[in-house]
């Protein structure tokens, strides 16, 4: 009999929800200071989570939850970025 494994559950930083992992997109401050976007949820350095949900992105951006959870001024640049990738859009 195979195992079913639990999903793995995090909360996103602005709307407070628990979500599945994969429903959430995570990122990171590098221990270099950058601020990225990490797809693979891989990425080493301090990371926060946000829901695949264009409402909870911008309600992040207004509220700056990202800068306080990261301890660094995320890039207006990465929003947008964020807003491509869930919108379909790949901008790397």
């Amino acid at each position: 009999m195979m195992q079913t494994r639990k999903p793995i559950i995090r909360t996103c930083v602005a709307s407070g929800e628990k979500c599945e992992k994969k429903d959430l997109i995570r990122i990171v401050r590098t221990p270099e200071g950058q601020v990225i976007i990490d797809l693979k949820g891989k990425a080493n350095g301090r990371g926060a989570y946000l829901k695949k949900d264009e409402a909870v992105i911008l309600k992040a951006r207004k509220s700056k939850v990202l800068d306080r959870k990261l301890e660094v001024e995320v890039p207006d640049t990465i929003y947008k970025e964020l807003l491509g990738i869930i919108n379909g859009k790949d901008f790397k």
